[in-house]
């Protein structure tokens, strides 16, 4: 889990990503899917901080453990 004191960076492993969707429904400002393969994309890396409880959530409801929050 990520701890206080610094920026928030995302990660996200395509190759683990099986698709469902949920960090899109989560936050949709930060992830989408890539409409060729539904596959995650990460349009924020380093998204504000006003976000970071909707990203938590998406690494939460991510089933294959595809998105990392350091």
């Amino acid at each position: 889990m990520v701890s206080g004191g610094g920026a928030m960076r995302i990660e996200v492993d395509r190759d683990r990503c099986c698709g469902s969707g949920n960090c899109v429904l989560a936050a949709p400002e930060v992830f989408d899917q890539d409409e060729a393969d539904g596959l995650v994309l990460l349009l924020r890396p380093a998204p504000p901080p006003e976000a970071t409880d909707r990203i938590r959530r998406a690494a939460d409801l991510c089933p294959a453990g595809a998105i990392r929050l350091t």
